[in-house]
């Protein structure tokens, strides 16, 4: 079955280049120029992979990201300035999975979005396998990739589940930041680290009473990260 891209830039020029290229690879693409319209789209639409660009007319790609990371977990690929590393945080902080540094290569994109869809696939097939883990208040099924703190669902991005599953289902286990980007985002990441303590920070909010002493994300300074109820 076609993949499913939606392309958000209002440069029309790589609109065209980035949907054509992503044909030949037998995906089905829709196109936005505008920050509004590309909301909209996606409430209305299943799409596989989002490319949003930052710097959008009517709304910026940093509040649509916030605002699908309310109702959706569709992998988000920002595409920044060259070198802007605040847009690349932001866009974590707002629930961005990936991002690219414009002027791009067009082999990398396509590499990076298929990277993501694999391992979106293999979640999909790992989560067929019934998993629930109950610590606590907390409880994480991993069949249905939904976590609760008591009665509470907590909305979790993709990348923010992945990282919780990995620690929750191998308790006391300590990760380094560079064990979970290989992990969680894969080898052919080119991010770096900050990228997980972008994860972790944003995942202690949501399921921690109070993230600046949390009860089930721990840190072990020098070292990394680990999980106990």
């Amino acid at each position: 079955m076609a993949k499913k891209v939606l392309v958000v830039d209002d440069e029309k020029l790589i609109v065209k280049g980035l949907r054509f290229s992503l044909e030949q690879e037998s995906m089905e693409v829709d196109c936005a120029y505008d920050g509004e319209t590309a909301l909209n789209m996606i409430r209305e639409r299943e799409y596989d992979m989002v490319l949003l660009d930052i710097m959008l007319p009517k709304m910026n790609g940093l509040e649509v990201c916030q605002q699908v990371r309310e109702f959706s977990s569709v992998p988000i690929i920002m595409l920044t300035a060259k070198g802007d590393d605040m847009d690349k945080i932001l866009g974590l902080e707002y629930g961005a999975d990936d991002y690219i540094t414009k002027p791009f290569n067009i082999l990398e994109v396509k590499a990076r979005i298929k990277a993501i869809i694999r391992r979106t696939q293999k979640q999909q097939t790992v989560a067929e396998k019934s998993k629930v883990v109950e610590i606590g208040n907390l409880k994480l099924n991993s069949e249905s990739r939904r976590v609760f703190i008591g009665s509470r669902e907590v909305n979790l991005t993709a990348k923010e589940f992945d990282v919780l599953e990995l620690l929750a289902f191998n308790p006391n286990k300590v990760y380094s930041r560079e064990n979970l980007l290989n992990i969680v985002w894969g080898y052919e990441y080119p991010g770096d680290v900050r990228t997980v303590d972008v994860h972790i920070r944003r995942l202690r909010e949501k399921i921690e009473e109070n993230p600046s002493d949390p009860k089930f994300v721990h840190t072990k300074w020098g070292v990394g990260y680990y999980f106990q109820g």
